[in-house]
């Protein structure tokens, strides 16, 4: 009699968990963070809905976990698992690899529909924002602050300087492009503020 390989319900987890974040992100980049449901989530990943309350408590943790393994799956496209921010010894060609980078990622199909049904849903429900703010936004900051205080041992940024308020010179301008619509993003544009943001950051 031949025996039967045993399941490996290792893998069949991971299949399933990968089914849940792909239909999560679907979604919600179809029909927006209000009308995503749990059932929804399941039905469109083939599993009951049991399985998702066993690993996630609301359909918010299963869309901020989604999108944390899609920035780690980009990470590991680009051979840079775990991500951080180069340091080259060159403060400028490294800031304008990571937001050339950005750039390809906020235009990316598979993020920006998502990304912005996300941010758009956290601008009215607070908690929602935190959470988004918390989980995703504040680790990928802390790199640019990591960077900027390397960079300052160096001697390439002023002493003086904070950071967390000098990352905002080249963050935000970038996102408040990508989610207003008010003007096209582009490594040019990127590279741009990068060089307009080190000329004030540079010591004098």
């Amino acid at each position: 009699m031949v025996k039967k390989p045993v399941p490996d319900a290792t893998r069949r987890s991971e299949r399933s968990r990968r089914a849940i974040y792909a239909a999560a992100l679907a979604l919600v980049a179809e029909a927006g963070y209000p009308k995503t449901t749990v059932e929804g989530i399941a039905a469109r990943a083939g599993v009951g809905k049991q399985t998702i309350y066993r690993w996630w408590s609301s359909k918010a943790d299963v869309l901020l976990e989604a999108f944390l393994d899609l920035g780690e799956q980009a990470a590991r496209d680009l051979g840079q698992e775990p991500y951080v921010i180069p340091d080259t010894g060159d403060l400028a060609a490294d800031l304008k690899t990571v937001l050339r980078a950005t750039v390809d990622e906020l235009l990316d199909p598979r993020f920006e529909a998502p990304a912005r049904a996300l941010a758009a849903e956290g601008l009215v429900n607070e908690p929602l924002g935190r959470e988004f703010v918390t989980k995703l936004l504040e680790p990928q900051l802390q790199l640019y602050v990591d960077r900027l205080r390397s960079a300052q041992d160096a001697g390439a940024v002023r002493p003086e300087v904070d950071p967390r308020i000098a990352l905002e010179l080249f963050v935000s301008p970038l996102a408040q492009r990508w989610l207003q619509h008010t003007g096209p993003i582009s490594y040019d544009y990127t590279d741009t503020l990068v060089d307009y943001a080190l000329y004030g950051l540079a010591p004098r």
